[in-house]
Order: structure tokens, then sequence, then C-alpha cells
């Protein structure tokens, strides 16, 4: 007996199935990522040198982390020599010198951290998303923000209003992975410009913390948020708000795009499984 069109449709993909796809969206993109950043950091570095105890960003793709130069000569990959003329050169010259594998240097420690967070995150957005709309409407449109904000903050509402205006635009019932993708992509630079004021407040409270501790200095009250945003307006202007915006948005966008549609792939396949396993269940029944 052929299951009526209806059941088909409630079929849902289960957590387990979520966590899957978002581990597969969180490990794709940081592979893709990472060697952008490995680059970013090799050119910084030849033009300034990091002395030890210096701080810097690296990011996977999914998160940023602030490291510590080490005393540790030519042997620590982000102190390897090069005569780097830009980006294409960089990677050219870092495969054949070192090994495709350099790219990736400094990737296995932060997947330990990002992968389990993604994965977390984007599991309870969810389940949460879900949870709401069976207690209200289906089409309310907070579900996005407050799921959002008690999974962890980001882009979500934008996603998902991005998403259905481009559906309807196209004139399709359920989003295609260019739809997923161009959505993850436009959504995510829109939170990285709204949220880039905070991460240069909170880059510079890190790299502080860091020299205090590298210098053996007492550790001082450090300025609030809104004190270290008013010094740096009244030393760089509003600008100095949004500074490192382009390297930004260049990292964040396909990572977030990469991640999203990903994750939809994903969440698609194993939904579509589950139908079929349904369907011969009821067949066989």
């Amino acid at each position: 007996m052929e299951p009526e069109a209806g059941e088909l449709q409630i079929i849902k993909v289960t957590p387990l199935q979520q966590m899957l796809a978002s581990c597969t969206g969180a490990i794709l993109t940081s592979l893709i990522v990472t060697p952008l950043d490995v680059v970013k950091i090799r050119i910084q570095a030849q033009n300034n040198p990091f002395p030890k105890g210096k701080c810097f960003i690296y990011n996977n793709g999914l998160m940023d982390h602030v490291c510590i130069c080490e005393e540790q000569g030519n042997k620590v990959w982000y102190k390897k020599p090069g005569r780097f003329q830009g980006t294409l050169d960089a990677f050219l010259k870092i495969i054949r010198n070192e090994g495709i594998k350099s790219l990736w240097s400094g990737l296995p420690p932060t997947l330990v951290m990002a992968v389990p967070a993604t994965v977390i995150y984007f599991t309870c957005y969810d389940q949460l998303s879900a949870l709401l709309r069976s207690q209200i409407r289906e089409n309310e449109g907070s579900i996005p923000i407050v799921a959002g904000i008690v999974a962890r903050p980001m882009y979500w509402y934008n996603y998902e209003v991005l998403k259905k205006w481009l559906c309807e635009k196209s004139g399709l019932y359920e989003p295609t992975f260019m739809i997923n993708f161009t959505s993850g992509a436009l959504s995510g630079s829109f939170a990285a410009v709204a949220t880039l004021p905070f991460d240069v407040v909170k880059t510079q409270k890190q790299t502080q913390l860091w020299v205090d501790e590298c210098q053996k200095l007492p550790v001082s009250l450090h300025m609030s948020t809104w004190a270290i945003m008013k010094n740096i307006v009244s030393k760089n202007g509003i600008s100095g708000l949004f500074t490192g915006l382009m390297p930004r948005l260049i990292k964040i966008a396909p990572a977030c795009a990469i991640m999203i549609s990903t994750y939809e792939f994903g969440k698609a396949f194993f939904q579509k499984q589950n139908i079929q396993r349904q369907y011969s269940d009821s067949v066989s029944t």
C-alpha cells in the first residue's frame, strides 16, 4: 500500500542526521577556507615577522582564534621563510617548496574546537525551530531570530528571509543548492559587517590580555567594550571599527555559503533516504 502524499511530507530529518550534515559542512568549510588564512598569515609574517609573544589571528573558516607566536624559529609553520609576491605566488611556492599539506597547517587543533561547536549550533537551531513552529504559526518570522539567539547569535534571520525571497522570485517551493549557497553568502556578509566593530574590540582585549601575561604584568582592570570603541573612534575615526572588513568578507562570505549549503544538501539527502525507507517499509507490509 502506497502512503499518502501528506504522510511523506511529514518525514523529518533526525537529530543524528542533522549532526552528520553539519559535521560534513564544518569539515568541508575548514578544508576550503583554511589555506586562504594560512597564506594570509605567511604573507603577513614575512612583512612583519612575529616576535616571541606576538599575537595573531588564525581562522579556519568557522571560528577566529588568537594565537601566540612561540620561540621555535623556522620550525613553526607561520615562521617559515618566504619570498612571496602575492597570494597566488604564495600558494604556488608553498606547494612547491613545502608540500601541499602545508596549506592546512594548524588545522587539526582548530577542528577539535570548531567542528563540535558548529555541530551543536546547527543541530540546536533546527531542533529549536521545529519546536517553535509546533507551538506557533508555521511562517512566524520571529522563529529564526529566537532560535538563532538561543542556539548561538549569527545570521539565521537574514538567511531564512533571503532564502524565502529567492524561492519566490524563482517560482520555487523548495530552495535549490544555488539558492542556499547565495543566501548563506549574503547573510554571512551582512552579519560580518554588523558584528565587525565588536570583533575588533574582542581582538584588542584578547591581544592585550596575552601581552600582559607574556610580559608578566599584573592583570589590570580592562576598559569596557564601549570605552574601547570610543577610544578607537577618537584615534582612527568610525572606519577604525571596521578595520579588516575586506579580508573578513572574503573569508566569511564563502565560508557561510559553503557551510549552510552543504548542511541543507545533507539534510535533503537524508530526508530523501527517510522517505524512500518509509515507502519501502509500507510496500513490504
